[in-house]
């Protein structure tokens, strides 16, 4: 069976992005890229909503995103990838397949079938709706020290509670923090 683990940059007051999608402030350094390194090249079956899909599709195929960050870009591009949107028209950033509907319905599959993990980038949206009916196996959190005031949270629209435990924590020099969690189930 599958894992499904969610990969997030957050700020100190809950926003997974601020105004207009607004990600500026993310505060990305060394350590970040050595972690952001590893993750790209882990093999894993990538999951987006339209917006983060349509962002990282206009971004990591680019002349731009190979020149200066090579590494994340092959395995952004090689990566299998799956972008769930009930607007969107087609997907044609490489390895991708659409899914119009049925997204738990869907997930649920994945997470039978045998093969590499599945990783959510972004999405707050997706996670959503997948934490309400418990298919996420693990948040992962890169925590950092900005508050921006308003934006989007990662459980919008969320209605029941999820009960979470810290499995494990990481510093980073900048100040950010990896905080990795488990449901309580």
């Amino acid at each position: 069976m599958r894992k499904l683990t969610v990969f997030n940059l957050m700020t100190l007051d809950g926003y997974i992005a601020g105004q207009g999608g607004d990600i500026s402030w993310h505060n990305v350094d060394e350590e970040f890229q050595e972690l952001a390194n590893a993750a790209s090249n882990s093999g894993d079956t990538l999951l987006f909503g339209r917006i983060t899909y349509e962002l990282m599709a206009n971004f990591w195929p680019t002349p731009e995103a190979i020149r200066t960050d090579p590494i994340v870009a092959a395995g952004m591009n090689k990566s299998e990838k799956i972008v769930f949107s009930r607007t969107l028209q087609k997907a044609d950033w490489n390895n991708t397949r659409l899914v119009k509907d049925d997204m738990i319905g869907e997930v649920k599959r994945l997470k039978e079938q045998s093969g590499k993990d599945l990783t959510i980038l972004g999405s707050g949206s997706v996670v959503a709706q997948l934490a309400q009916v418990g298919l996420i196996d693990e948040y992962n959190i890169l925590l950092n020290p900005v508050v921006i005031g308003t934006g989007k949270t990662m459980f919008e629209g969320l209605k029941n509670t999820i009960a979470l435990k810290l499995t494990k924590t990481r510093k980073f020099s900048n100040g950010n923090m990896l905080l990795k969690y488990e449901p309580v189930r």
